[in-house]
C-alpha cells in the first residue's frame, strides 16, 4: 500500500511501483475520497456551502499533489485540438500547459466547486466516487493498451507481478458500492455509476485518439469521472 500511497499521493514516501501496486489503488482511493469528504463536511460546518465546496477542492489537490489535474491539462492538449496523430504524444508530453488544458483545469475546478456547494457533504459517496475512479485507473492500466514507453504508469505494463484486472475490478467495486450505498442509498450507487461511465467515455476517447492510454489519459479520466459523479449527485432528481 505504501507504493500505492507514493505513486496516488505526496505521502507514503518515494517508492518504484509495479503491477502489484495496482491491487491498492481501491484503498488508496477510498482513503483520499474519505478526507476529502470529511473537509468538505468541515468546512460546512464554519463556512457558507460555497466557501465549503472550495475546501474539498482545495483538500483533494492536497492530498493527490495535483497530479491528476496535471493529467487533465496535458491530456486536452494533446487529444482535443485537431493534431496530426503522431503529434498528440509530442503535445501531451509537453510540459507548457497550451491553452485546451488551461480551460480544462478552470471548468473542471469550477464544476466541482459547483458540485459540492450544492448539496449537503455526503462523505461516503465521495469516498465511493474516489474508490471507484482509482479502481477504473487500475483495470484501465492492465486492460488497455500503454502507447507511451518509458513514461510514468510504464511500470504497470509487462511486469512479472501482474495482477489479474478483474480482481481488482471486483475488490474496488465491492468497495465503492458499499460506501456509496451507505452515504446515499441507490442515489449514491447511480452517482458511482455515473462517474465510471465518464471514466469510461475519456478512456474510449483517448484510445480513438492515440491507440490507448498514457499516465495523463489515467488522471484525466479520473477527475472527469469523479466530477460527472458529484454532477450526478448535485442534480434535481
Amino acid at each position: 500500500m505504501r507504493r500505492a500511497l507514493g505513486f496516488l499521493t505526496p505521502f507514503g514516501g518515494a517508492a518504484v511501483p509495479s503491477r502489484a501496486t495496482l491491487a491498492w489503488f481501491p484503498a488508496v482511493g477510498a482513503v483520499v475520497g474519505l478526507a476529502v469528504g470529511g473537509a468538505w463536511w468541515a468546512a460546512g460546518r464554519l463556512w457558507a456551502p460555497l466557501v465549503a465546496g472550495a475546501v474539498a477542492v482545495l483538500a483533494d489537490v492536497v492530498a493527490t499533489g495535483g497530479l491528476h489535474f496535471d493529467g487533465l491539462a496535458d491530456a486536452a492538449d494533446g487529444l482535443v485540438p485537431p493534431l496530426a496523430p503522431e503529434r498528440r504524444l509530442e503535445a501531451m508530453a509537453d510540459p507548457a500547459v497550451g491553452a485546451f488544458g488551461v480551460c480544462a483545469v478552470a471548468v473542471v475546478l469550477l464544476l466541482r466547486v459547483a458540485a459540492f456547494a450544492s448539496v449537503p457533504a455526503a462523505v461516503l459517496v465521495v469516498g465511493g466516487l474516489w474508490c471507484a475512479s482509482r479502481t477504473a485507473m487500475a483495470v484501465t492500466a492492465q486492460a488497455v493498451p500503454y502507447v507511451r514507453p518509458g513514461g510514468l504508469a510504464s511500470a504497470f505494463v509487462g511486469s512479472p507481478d501482474r495482477a489479474d484486472p478483474w480482481v481488482n475490478a471486483g475488490v474496488g467495486t465491492v468497495l465503492a458500492v458499499g460506501l456509496a450505498m451507505a452515504g446515499r442509498g441507490w442515489r449514491g450507487l447511480a452517482c458511482v455509476g455515473i462517474g465510471v461511465l465518464g471514466f469510461a467515455l475519456v478512456v474510449a476517447f483517448a484510445r480513438r485518439r492515440i491507440g490507448g492510454y498514457t499516465g495523463d489519459v489515467l488522471g484525466a479520466a479520473g477527475v472527469l469521472g469523479e466530477t460527472v459523479g458529484l454532477l450526478a449527485l448535485a442534480a434535481r432528481w
